[in-house]
């Protein structure tokens, strides 16, 4: 969660990184300029967004807030994304458009790599959601639901369904039911954490 304008630079700085994304250039400013990236916008407003939510407390703030609330869920609904504030650790990098679903009790940890038609929520009622460690892949497809953990270091295959807890790192999960598949190294999918 951000808690100071350094931590929401620490942020964008790292979501930067996992979207590969480089505007240091002047050619790539220009580039960025006339096909311009909706994810990385979308972020860099979810970013701010937490940042004015959790850190700026004034009248004016809060007018500014409203107005970044709005512009943000114009957004999603252009993108398909429904993702709350406070939710993702640093590093996150939506891979592309498409339905996103997010409960906003879910915690994910940092650098979270998630794909489309996602769905992370709770389950039966309950208003407990899923808590997702760091250097998670989430495949295209996967639903995860319900009073669950993951831990550090999983990669979460395509079109599965998670509903129980995983406590073991560096592994490969699959399936409908999820179960564990193998040991896996996560830096081949997340290249950036080996950085």
């Amino acid at each position: 969660m951000i808690k100071s304008k350094k931590e929401y630079r620490e942020y964008l700085d790292a979501d930067s990184i996992a979207l590969s994304i480089n505007n240091d250039h002047f050619r790539e400013k220009i580039k960025a300029f006339i096909f311009p990236n909706h994810i990385w916008e979308f972020q860099k407003n979810l970013r701010k967004l937490e940042y004015y939510h959790n850190c700026k407390k004034g009248l004016v703030s809060k007018l500014y807030y409203c107005y970044l609330k709005y512009k943000f869920r114009r957004q999603s609904i252009f993108l398909g994304f429904s993702i709350p504030e406070n939710v993702f650790g640093p590093g996150l990098a939506i891979v592309h458009y498409g339905t996103i679903v997010i409960n906003s009790k879910a915690r994910i940890g940092k650098n979270c790599r998630i794909h489309a038609n996602v769905n992370i929520g709770a389950s039966g009622g309950s208003p407990k959601a899923p808590q997702i460690g760091d250097n998670v892949y989430i495949g295209p497809g996967t639903v995860i639901f319900g009073d669950i953990k993951i831990a550090n270091n999983v990669a979460i295959s395509a079109n599965s369904t998670v509903n129980k807890t995983f406590n073991q790192s560096d592994i490969l999960i699959a399936g409908s039911p999820a179960k564990l598949v193998k040991e896996y190294d996560i830096t081949k999918i997340i290249k950036h954490i080996k950085e």
